[in-house]
């Protein structure tokens, strides 16, 4: 039989799952793919890219979308378990899970609309009248977006010292902290929920900024910004930047727009977006060139 759309596997990934044991991923991809009755052929059928199983990557995707719906966990990586409410669904099996079954759960509405890019790629572009290209960068927005949104859930669940490392990485990358062991000795002080420090703006080390970086859930408001503004002030430090895994109230950004000191609001889709763009808790897995013509090559002598 064809590959199923990864919409199609939801289902019986959750029925996969219902005896609520741990599942590691090779395991489920041969019990799914018995259950479909895949042929050897078709398990091994790879995408235009080269790099990854047509079946494994459509498996993965069910797995994002259930995952991001409460329907199932992972409590290690590459370990899957159902939830509470996946059992709960599995009580009364409705026909099909799938992207629309999914939108009565909150956090996955939050999921498909937190990341703009998704929703302005989908809006701007006609369904049924896109060229080529125009496909092509539809794709990438929306894999970017999905991407962004389950890169930023891992860093709302990870340890305070992993997230603590995380930040050194990302400002390294962006060319901030000399070397790696000035950085880690300049951002390693263990703060409130996060960590608080100072990193050299260059490798130079012509000025310092002074770092903070929450882990929260909730919004950060204007009262913990002016506290940081105030420590920059005892300080006589000009520079700050103010990581959070949420998001700043309106008046928090208005509050650091407005003050003298230079304070950067960072919230959780910018980190992720520049942890994206960087390569930090990323990989690639494929890469496509598009090529035209090159009319100089034909006229030249």
């Amino acid at each position: 039989m064809p590959i199923p759309d990864f919409q199609s596997l939801m289902l019986p990934l959750l029925h996969h799952f219902a005896d609520g044991e741990e599942h590691a991923n090779q395991e489920t991809l041969e019990a799914l793919a018995g259950v479909m009755q895949l042929t050897a052929a078709e398990r091994l059928q790879l995408l235009p890219s080269g790099k990854q199983a047509v079946f494994t990557n459509r498996v993965a995707w069910a797995k994002s979308h259930l995952k991001q719906a409460g329907l199932i966990d992972s409590p290690r990586r590459g370990v899957y378990r159902i939830t509470a409410r996946g059992h709960e669904v599995l009580c009364h099996p409705p026909d099909a899970v799938n992207m629309r079954f999914l939108e009565q759960f909150p956090e996955y509405r939050s999921f498909r609309t937190q990341t703009k890019a998704e929703a302005q790629a989908a809006e701007s572009l006609p369904s049924n009248n896109l060229t080529p290209q125009e496909y092509m960068e539809s794709g990438y927005q929306q894999l970017r977006a999905n991407l962004a949104a389950e890169l930023l859930t891992h860093v709302k669940e990870c340890a305070p010292d992993f997230f603590e490392r995380l930040v050194v990485e990302l400002l390294l990358a962006m060319g901030y902290g000399g070397s790696r062991q000035e950085a880690g000795q300049a951002v390693g002080q263990s703060g409130d929920g996060g960590i608080d420090g100072i990193i050299k703006e260059d490798r130079l080390g012509l000025d310092v900024i002074y770092i903070q970086a929450k882990r929260w859930e909730g919004t950060v408001g204007r009262p913990e910004v002016q506290k940081f503004a105030g420590a920059l002030q005892g300080q006589r430090a000009r520079k700050g930047i103010f990581l959070t895994t949420s998001s700043f109230t309106k008046d928090a950004v208005a509050f650091a727009a407005a003050i003298d000191s230079k304070v950067v609001l960072i919230g959780g889709e910018e980190l992720v977006a520049l942890m994206i763009d960087h390569n930090i808790g990323v990989t690639p897995v494929a890469s496509y060139e598009i090529k035209r013509v090159d009319a100089d090559y034909f006229t030249g002598e």
